[in-house]
């Protein structure tokens, strides 16, 4: 299923927060607004997450391509765990990446992990993600983002929005993480979209 923030949701929240805010006004008639980032909600993509972190795109292509290949189109849990260790490195799947890839799917598999039917709460939901190896508070929040299109994420770690936020409020220096965090709390309830657009900016060319 896709959910995500829409086009259209993005422009009305960052149009809420540019009312109150004149530098996120002042960018915006800069740079205009972003594309949204969307991506199905399920197993599939935190497994695609797993299998992405630490290589290129198209490094992460490949291995997914290969896995598909062997797996089947729908990659099903159950599918994975019953490969052996040298079938999933012959997709590229390093040991710890199989480690990762295998406590997702257990946890699935064993209906300890829910994804159709995660917290509410923002903070509980990142912690039920963040059960899964490999997955921390950053991927969690990418997760909620783009695929649940949850409106107040604010993926505070992402180096992009470190410098996104640092360019936006024409800092020194590019904030630390707790700083980014603090920073973002003027834009609450539309963080979502400002993490978005924070990632739009930060990539203008023009800039």
């Amino acid at each position: 299923m896709v959910v995500g923030l829409s086009r259209q949701t993005i422009e009305a929240h960052l149009g809420a927060v540019a009312a109150c805010d004149n530098a996120v006004a002042d960018a915006l008639q800069l740079v205009g607004y972003p594309e949204a980032r969307v991506r199905p909600t399920g197993y599939r993509t935190l497994l695609r997450t797993i299998v992405g972190q630490q290589v290129s795109v198209a490094a992460a292509s490949s291995v997914w391509s290969k896995l598909e290949a062997e797996l089947g189109e729908e990659m099903a849990p159950a599918e994975l765990l019953g490969r052996d260790f040298d079938t999933l490195r012959a997709c590229g799947l390093s040991r710890q990446k199989q480690g990762y890839a295998r406590s997702l799917c257990e946890l699935v598999e064993a209906g300890a992990l829910n994804l159709d039917d995660l917290p509410h709460d923002d903070e509980a939901a990142i912690a039920e993600l963040t059960r899964i190896k490999g997955i921390g508070r950053w991927s969690a929040e990418i997760y909620l983002l783009f695929a649940e299109g949850r409106p107040d994420i604010w993926p505070a770690g992402d180096l992009a929005v470190q410098e996104g936020v640092k360019r936006l409020l024409s800092l020194k220096e590019r904030p630390a993480e707790k700083t980014t965090r603090s920073l973002g709390e003027r834009w609450s309830p539309y963080r979502g979209s400002m993490a978005i657009f924070t990632w739009h900016y930060y990539a203008n060319p023009a800039l």
